[in-house]
C-alpha cells in the first residue's frame, strides 16, 4: 500500500433500516497528515466510537470515501480484499482498556504482531523492549499482565499499538487512566513517532491535561466534524 495519511470525506453510518435507522455518522470529513496528531472530541453517543470502528475497518461505513495515503480502502464499498491484513500491517489500536493476553508476558504481548507479521523473534522481542522503556515500563518486561498496575497495563497496550510502526494510529482515550507525567510521556511518544515514521493520528479523548497539545481538533456533533485549530501548546 502506497502513502502515509488519511482522508475520509463524506463519511455516513446508519444502523438499522426504516422507522428504527440510526444515523450514527451524518457527515465526516478529515484528513490527518503523515506527521500529525490531531484530536478528536466529541459528547457521549456524539458518533467517536462508530467513527473509529470504521477508520480500523472494524465495521463498514454506509457511504462516503476513505484513503489511506494515494489508495481508496473504502468507497461505498471496501476497495480492500483483506481486511484483517490491513488492519495488522496499517492501523495500530490504542484503547482505553489494555486487552492484554493474559498468557503472555509483557515482552511477548508487544512482540506478537510482528512476529505475526514476520518479523523474527529476537528482533521483534527488541523492538518491543525499546519501546517498554520509552513507556517507562521496561523493569515490568518479563511480568504477566495480572502482575501490573492498572497505569502499567495501559502504558503496554500503547507499546503494543506502536510496535508494527503503522502509518496510521487510532487511539481511543489512551491518557485516561495515566497521571499528569506519564499522560504527557504518551502523547510526547506518539508524536515523536508521528514525525519519525510519517504516521497519521487521531486521538479521542477527553483528557484537559492533552487537549492543549493538539495544534488541530476535530469536533463531533451529532455525527457531524468540524474542525478548529488548536493551541499547540508544548508538552515539556
Amino acid at each position: 500500500m502506497t502513502g502515509k495519511g488519511i482522508r475520509i470525506s463524506g463519511l455516513r453510518k446508519r444502523y438499522g433500516s426504516g422507522d428504527t435507522a440510526v444515523d450514527a455518522l451524518k457527515m465526516v470529513n478529515m484528513h490527518v497528515a503523515p506527521g500529525e496528531v490531531v484530536g478528536l472530541i466529541g459528547p457521549s453517543g456524539s458518533g467517536k466510537s462508530t467513527l473509529l470502528k470504521c477508520l480500523g475497518a472494524v465495521i463498514e461505513p454506509t457511504a462516503g470515501q476513505m484513503m489511506l495515503g494515494d489508495d481508496v480502502i473504502y468507497h461505498d464499498g471496501w476497495k480492500v480484499k483483506d481486511l484483517r491484513a490491513l488492519r495488522r500491517d496499517h492501523i495500530g489500536f490504542v484503547f482505553q482498556a489494555p486487552y492484554l493476553i493474559p498468557f503472555l508476558d509483557v515482552t511477548d504481548n508487544v512482540a506478537l504482531l510482528p512476529m505475526l507479521a514476520g518479523k523474527p523473534n529476537a528482533e521483534a522481542r527488541q523492538q518491543a523492549i525499546e519501546l517498554l522503556k520509552a513507556l517507562d515500563v521496561e523493569h515490568r518486561a518479563k511480568a504477566m499482565p495480572s502482575q501490573l498496575s492498572g497505569g502499567e497495563q495501559q502504558r503496554v497496550a500503547i507499546a503494543r499499538g506502536l510496535v508494527n510502526r503503522p502509518p496510521v494510529i487510532l487511539a481511543d482515550e489512551p491518557t485516561a487512566p495515566l497521571d499528569s507525567e506519564r499522560a504527557l510521556a504518551v502523547i510526547r511518544i506518539l508524536n515523536d513517532m508521528a514525525q519519525r515514521f510519517e504516521t497519521a493520528v487521531i486521538v479521542v479523548t477527553h483528557d484537559e491535561k492533552i487537549i492543549p497539545t493538539f495544534k488541530r481538533i476535530y469536533h463531533i456533533r451529532d455525527g457531524v466534524t468540524y474542525e478548529e485549530e488548536g493551541q499547540g501548546r508544548s508538552f515539556e
